[in-house]
């Protein structure tokens, strides 16, 4: 663990952040129908899925987490840019609001708050933060 934490504080000395997927969070969250958990975590995308133009317009993709669970990514791009050249496979760090539901739930919040009411979220893809 010692050594563990020594890479750690090398890696973000170079401004490489190292994130490591809150799966046991996400899958409580899961198991006991829980909804309003601000998490961070990171997912390979297992599908990228036709933007939602109803209303505010998010674009939206399916992570596979570690663990195994799904989580659909619903990413505001009327509030933040959308993530660009994102396909099957690709590796997402993400910080916002889990909501539940029964496909394994829904991360949002991925993005800042205009009105400061609620924790800024961000997504990261290819070394570039969108918040």
């Amino acid at each position: 663990m010692k050594q563990f934490c020594a890479l750690l504080l090398v890696l973000l000395s170079f401004g490489i952040s190292y994130v490591q997927a809150n799966d046991t969070r996400l899958k409580q969250a899961y198991e006991n129908h829980q909804s309003n958990v601000q998490v961070r975590g990171s997912g390979t995308v297992y599908r990228v899925l036709p933007d939602d133009n109803k209303g505010s317009r998010h674009q939206k993709f399916i992570l596979r987490l570690d663990s195994g669970q799904t989580l659909l990514v619903a990413h505001n791009i009327d509030l933040a840019p959308r993530v660009q050249d994102l396909g099957k496979g690709d590796r997402v760090e993400f910080y916002g609001e889990y909501e539940w539901n029964k496909k394994g739930g829904v991360m949002h919040w991925t993005h800042k708050d205009p009105r400061d009411h609620h924790a800024h979220g961000w997504l990261k893809h290819n070394g570039k933060v969108y918040e």
